[in-house]
């Protein structure tokens, strides 16, 4: 027999006593007299009320102290912000008054019931007017509110000041659409780039992030499944926006919420201070957190195991809005350095070299760098092998204009870099080969290959290196490493290499 039935059951037994009670009222009445069956029923309804004050009270006290571990800010959900401990007192400061309040009123409620009840030769009294009570609950309730806001506004100018520039802080961007969030971070310039909605390209620019703002070159743009990754003991500057309709971003166990608004931005600031683990580590001291993960799977993780800070949606905002949660992970600052340099940035991944590139056919300063650092790299490699064949050096990055053996502007930037790394290996003398791919002319081929490799090496001169460490030579076709019957092939037998010759 389902629990459901046996509930129904119970409802329809209790209905039809009811309805007997009724009867056997009715007919007591008739019995004894109408006064007399009155003034029996005022008297047990006073007593069951006052029965039922008692045990009301007693379970509202009782359920509050069985279910606290479950409520933020009890038992093991302290908060896990700087701020959230402020908040927790405040919600304590109003939560003490209104049950104080509470408690004193369904007592005197439930009280009065009972000792005013209806007796024959009573008479109630009418009192049209009463200064004494008048002034008593006027004033204690505009003093107790005159606590609570002052306290809360305290608590506000406390938790709610915006950061200024010599503030160390992480600013983070939080974009709500319907049913996700995009969250995006700076990269290593610490600075969010600038957005236009008029540049938004659902295909590779969700934000509108302008790309012409240097800023906006190394943010990343988590995808919507990806966490949300902080470091703790950190101060965390979050602005929130929102393309269509009205969400809001709340963090429960930190103590933060605030809405999304379309074309509205808002924000707020935190500071996290323990990481994911530790809090994890606090709810394993308490049994329920020590049960099970799956209910169906005795053999699951604990379910302490399994906790996870999140963001959740406050919001209504559609039929989707459960998939807004999103996972929070809080780690050490050495942990998040190390993801963060894991990350890949939105322009580089998506639009650099694309015809939405503003810089195409620019070198940005980081690919600068990235080109110095793999030329120094593979310089060193040759230097410290013994191997004939490794003393050969790609130079990945000297282009020529087409058909020609003039040097590309691109190309002095590697040129530059093979300069320094000379000067700084006096003893190293070297080769510079020009090669080509198939087409054309062997003849035609072969000198392109000498003048390419010549134009280099008077690059390097004229940039103080001595003539005596430095000789070219053109190869044309005849050393391929790549397939001259496809353009990729090709592509790859067009190059410049530096041979180290002594060291």
């Amino acid at each position: 027999m389902s629990t459901g039935f046996i509930a129904i059951l119970i409802l329809v037994i209790l209905a039809v006593v009811v309805v007997q009670i009724g009867k056997i009222s009715d007919l007591a009445a008739k019995i004894r007299g109408e006064e007399e069956v009155a003034q029996q029923a005022n008297d047990t309804t006073a007593v069951w009320l006052v029965g039922f004050m008692v045990l009301f009270l007693i379970g509202t006290i009782w359920s509050a102290v069985y279910y606290k571990d479950v409520m933020l800010g009890y038992g093991p959900h302290s908060a896990a912000s700087a701020h959230g401990g402020e908040i927790d007192g405040l919600f304590n400061a109003t939560l003490g008054v209104t049950f104080i309040v509470f408690f004193i009123t369904h007592v005197l409620l439930f009280w009065y019931s009972y000792k005013y009840r209806s007796r024959e030769g009573n008479k109630a009294q009418f009192i049209a007017h009463n200064n004494t009570i008048e002034l008593v609950w006027t004033v204690i309730p505009a003093i107790v509110l005159t606590f609570l806001v002052v306290k809360g506004l305290v608590a506000w100018n406390n938790i709610m000041p915006d950061v200024s520039e010599e503030d160390q802080y992480l600013e983070i961007e939080a974009t709500g659409y319907q049913f996700g969030w995009d969250v995006r971070y700076p990269g290593n310039d610490g600075k969010l780039g600038t957005k236009d909605f008029r540049m938004i390209n659902l295909a590779n620019n969700s934000l509108g992030m302008d790309w012409s703002d240097d800023k906006s070159i190394d943010d990343i743009v988590l995808g919507g499944t990806d966490q949300i990754v902080l470091p703790v003991d950190t101060t965390v500057r979050v602005r929130i926006t929102s393309k269509d309709v009205l969400h809001n971003f709340y963090l429960p166990h930190f103590r933060v919420k605030m809405d999304a608004i379309p074309g509205l931005p808002t924000y707020f600031i935190f500071k996290p201070i323990k990481t994911t683990e530790e809090y994890r580590q606090e709810l394993r001291n308490y049994p329920e957190w020590n049960e099970p993960y799956d209910v169906e799977d005795p053999e699951s993780l604990p379910r302490w195991k399994e906790f996870n800070y999140e963001l959740a949606c406050a919001e209504l905002c559609g039929k989707g809005h459960y998939s807004m949660r999103r996972v929070v992970k809080i780690v050490t600052r050495d942990e998040y350095e190390t993801w963060l340099a894991e990350q890949k940035s939105t322009y580089m991944t998506t639009i650099r070299n694309t015809e939405d590139d503003p810089r195409l056919g620019q070198l940005l300063d980081v690919e600068i760098k990235e080109r110095a650092q793999e030329l120094r790299a593979d310089f060193k490699n040759a230097l410290d092998s013994e191997k004939a064949e490794d003393k050969t050096i790609l130079l990945r990055h000297v282009f020529y204009d087409t058909g020609s053996a003039g040097l590309s502007d691109l190309s002095k930037y590697e040129l530059d870099n093979l300069t320094d790394i000379l000067k700084n290996n006096s003893g190293v003398t070297v080769e510079l080969a020009g090669h080509t791919d198939s087409v054309g002319d062997d003849a035609t081929n072969l000198e392109i290959s000498r003048n390419r490799a010549q134009n280099v090496l008077n690059y390097l001169t004229n940039k103080g290196l001595d003539i005596s460490r430095l000789s070219s030579n053109g190869y044309g076709e005849t050393a391929p490493i790549g397939d001259n019957g496809t353009e990729e092939g090709r592509a790859q037998n067009r190059r410049t290499e530096l041979r180290i010759i002594s060291q």
